[in-house]
Parts: C-alpha cells; structure tokens; sequence
C-alpha cells in the first residue's frame, strides 16, 4: 500500500469511528470465515468450494474495474498473474488446513503471518531484526507450540502445519507484492481482480482433474440453505465487502491504523469458534492462543518503531 498520511490527533477521537468501524466489520468476517469455510468444506469439496466462492464475485470486479483494466501494460498483468498464482496456493494451504483443525487454531496461527513478514524483509533486505521483535517472534512460536497441543504434548495436527504453511505463503505473497516491480504502480482494485482471475483459473484446471474431489456444480446442487448462506458469507462479506472496505479506509485514515485493527481477526476467529462453533481449548491451548496474541501485537510495535 502507498504511504498515507495520519489523520489529524484533533479528529480521530471523535470522527474516527465511522472509519474504524467497517475495518472492524471486516476483522470480524474474517475471523468468522474459518468456521463458516469449515461449516460448508470437507477435504473432497476444498477446490470445488473455492472455485464456487471467488467466481461468484469476480464478475462484480470486473465491471467495477474494467476501465482500469484496459489501462494495465502486459508487465502488470503477468506480475499481477503471478501473485494471483501464489495467492491460489494461500487459499488452498488455508482451506485445507481449516477443513483439518478448529477455527480457533487456523485463525490463531494464521496470525504468524505478522511475525513471519518481517522477518523475511530483515533476511531480504539483510538487516538485524531488533531484539523486542525477535523475544515476541519467539513468544508468538511459543504460543502455537501450546496452542496444538490441546490434548498434552503430541505431534500438532495435519490442519495446523497447513495454517502454518499458509501463513509462511502469505508471507510470500507480501513480500512479492513489495519487490515485484510492474505491479507497484497498478491501482489495488486491478491488481486484485486479476489475481482472483488467476486463482479462480488455477482452481478450476484443478477440479478438472480427475481425483481432486467433487466438481463445483456437483458440490453447488448439492447445497442446502444453509451451505449457501455460508458461501454467500464468504464471498459477499468475507472477500467482495472486505475488499472495498480496505480500498475506501486506506484513503480516509492510514494504513498502519487500517492494520491494527484488522490485526484483530485472530481474537474474532477464537471467539466465533468457541461461541459458535462449539470448540474447546484446555488451559494450554488458552496459554498459548493468549501467547501468540501478545507476541504478534508487540512484533507489530517492534517492526513499525524499528522498520525492522
């Protein structure tokens, strides 16, 4: 994102708010994505679910952005194509894993996606991290080592090592979008709708694949009302709402406050699975949720006081 400018300290306690509430809006829907994907997913319908939740809103971009899109050089589509490559392995990493653990988890560790970026900048750009980063990296890490272990200390679950190789691909994801030069000067609602494009392909070449589960129409006849209000969710709220939040705040406010409050998604995550979904953590697990909280909300001080 551009660097935008702090709103004045004179407005934000009393203007602020009609800003900050939809960003909050937004955490919140992410936080409630996990349970509502692992609501309507199982491991045979994850790229049928997939292709059925982005092309229902891709069309939606489209026509929002077509005028931008023409405007694009061929440099911008081939580096918003390949971010949109990445970005479909994030979302398979994601759905897979949530199909394989609780909400509460995937959204916890997810989190790490704080603590990962930049770390991967200090090792990109070749610079220390500063030591508060690096105690609330290695408390964050803590924090999911407990967490996984719900039943005593064993070998975390298949959907835990994925939530966590998601959060390393969005870390990826991040880092691309940064050094990947012909996208920097493509505006977000373009370089967005192309890489749902390019993810929308991928999964649609994959449920064409004999073997990788149920096809999209099969899985979307068989839809009941209550499958289809959950992929509604996903795709009104969680991605086609969430987005143009983010567009319309990161022009009202700055990005970091943007940020700070999206950074709340893990809270909302544990909450709906536990309020909702019926989900249990033992005493470790509320150590450890509480752990990667603390840790990922003091690396994201750390890393903005020390650009680490």
């Amino acid at each position: 994102m551009s660097s935008l400018a702090v709103p004045a300290p004179a407005l934000a306690p009393r203007r602020a708010w009609p800003t900050d509430l939809p960003v909050l809006v937004v955490a919140v829907v992410w936080g409630a994505s996990y349970l509502a994907a692992k609501g309507i997913t199982t491991t045979h319908t994850v790229v049928a679910v997939l292709v059925l939740r982005f092309a229902l809103v891709l069309p939606v971009l489209v026509v929002a952005g077509q005028r931008r899109l023409r405007t694009l050089t061929a440099a911008q589509w081939r580096g918003a194509a390949v971010l949109g490559l990445i970005l479909s392995g994030i979302f398979l990493l994601e759905t897979y894993g949530v199909v394989h653990t609780s909400a509460t988890n995937a959204g916890l560790i997810i989190s790490l996606t704080m603590i990962f970026t930049p770390l991967a900048e200090a090792a990109v750009s070749r610079r220390r991290p500063s030591g508060s980063f690096v105690a609330a990296a290695a408390l964050s890490v803590a924090g999911v080592v407990l967490l996984t272990q719900g039943g005593g200390f064993t070998t975390p679950s298949l959907g835990d090592l994925l939530m966590l190789l998601a959060a390393l691909a969005r870390t990826v994801h991040v880092l691309a979008m940064a050094r990947l030069t012909a996208v920097r000067s493509a505006d977000s609602l373009s370089l967005t709708t192309i890489q749902l494009g390019t993810a929308v392909a991928v999964f649609t070449v994959l449920a064409a694949i004999p073997g990788t589960g149920a096809s999209p129409w099969a899985v979307a006849v068989g839809f009941g009302p209550r499958e289809w209000a959950g992929l509604l969710f996903l795709s009104v709220f969680c991605t086609l709402f969430a987005f143009f939040v983010q567009m319309w705040a990161v022009r009202r406010t700055s990005p970091s406050r943007v940020s700070l409050l999206l950074g709340t998604e893990p809270l909302w995550a544990a909450a709906a699975g536990i309020a909702i979904g019926g989900e249990h953590l033992g005493a470790a697990g509320l150590v450890g949720g509480a752990l990667v909280l603390a840790g990922t909300s003091w690396g994201r001080r750390a890393a903005d006081r020390t650009d680490c």
